[in-house]
């Protein structure tokens, strides 16, 4: 049913819960788990010139070292990982990867947020990414324990 899963990741603890229900879906379909993580442009376009390319370069760093835990993890369940670290809108560059590489589901973790926090945020990326998606998308809620 499912050959491509992406499993977007931002490097926090939130990501084992969320592998928790992804891989054992993709270990069910022998899928090929697609592991991202986006340095969100609007964060990099808000730092001083003089910040701005170490944060960029330590984010992207931070994003290689999330993308291969989450092969990592993938690998020693015998599945085939592909990970990709790219710059933009988190929501955007899901839903662009998603399509450029044909994925057939999508898991992703939240955590829970008040009513409150979501007018503070805008919204999650997980919500945008539902609501934008054409594809199915599992949402692994307060993945990491909500506060």
């Amino acid at each position: 049913m499912y050959d491509d899963i992406l499993i977007p990741t931002d490097g926090s603890e939130t990501i084992a819960e969320t592998l928790a229900h992804g891989l054992p879906i993709a270990e069910h379909n022998d899928a090929t788990v697609h592991s991202l993580y986006v340095v969100d442009s609007r964060v990099t376009a808000a730092a001083t010139d003089e910040t701005g390319p170490e944060l960029e370069a330590s984010l992207e760093d931070e994003g290689r070292e999330a993308v291969a835990d989450v092969a990592d993890r993938a690998d020693r369940r015998g599945l085939e990982a592909v990970t990709d670290v790219r710059k933009g809108t988190p929501s955007k560059a899901i839903l662009e990867y998603a399509d450029e590489h044909g994925i057939d589901l999508i898991v992703i973790g939240t955590r829970g947020k008040s009513p409150r926090e979501k007018i503070a945020s805008l919204g999650s990326v997980s919500e945008r990414v539902v609501d934008n998606a054409e594809i199915p998308v599992f949402v692994v809620r307060d993945a990491g324990g909500a506060d």
